[in-house]
């Protein structure tokens, strides 16, 4: 799984994955890396996350090449409350976001709000999408739900039913962030 990076004609994108602990944030840059990730994780002392046994305290790096002509720098935020003052750090100059929102956690529409409330002026500069991962362990919310939420916020962002652990999945999350992108790019006012 290696990748030459050294291209100067390749143009690269940062690409932040939020969400809380057990997300499945670190699995999904796990999954779509052409490179070994480099991880900031801890033991979990504190509990929660569906009983993970570590934790990310700073933040998630990996690297996809996806054509000749495009890279994207990923990063994971750490889940945790405590670490939140890493959000806005790892967020800067971002070009898209992917929300990750465990569907079997306690309260995954607070959750999701939660991040939009504070992550909205990175989503105003940049693309957001939302991967509802663990679907396949409870039909709690529907994809419809997530989109209430997002409505309330006066957003427009798709949510997809992914599995972090599928490459796939990750590659359809990141492909709608550089799709809106581009949309978002095609319809700006000319200055």
């Amino acid at each position: 799984m290696t990748s030459d990076f050294s291209d100067i004609d390749v143009e690269s994108h940062k690409i932040v994955f939020a969400g809380a602990m057990g997300a499945g944030k670190t699995t999904a840059i796990r999954s779509i890396s052409d490179v070994e990730p480099v991880s900031t994780d801890v033991e979990n002392f504190e509990g929660g996350g569906g009983g993970k046994l570590h934790t990310t305290v700073a933040m998630d790096f990996g690297k996809v090449k996806l054509d000749d002509k495009t890279q994207l720098s990923l990063y994971g935020t750490p889940g945790q409350e405590r670490f939140k003052f890493m959000w806005p750090i790892v967020s800067r100059d971002a070009f898209g976001l992917v929300f990750l929102i465990n569907n079997n956690s306690d309260n995954p529409l607070e959750l999701l709000d939660v991040y939009l409330k504070h992550f909205r002026p990175t989503i105003d500069k940049s693309a957001a999408v939302v991967g509802i991962t663990c679907s396949d362990l409870t039909k709690k919310h529907t994809a419809d739900d997530y989109q209430d939420i997002i409505k309330n916020h006066s957003l427009k962002m798709p949510a997809f039913s992914i599995d972090a652990r599928r490459r796939d999945d990750v590659l359809l999350l990141l492909n709608a962030v550089l799709s809106l992108n581009e949309a978002k790019r095609y319809h700006q006012p000319d200055e």
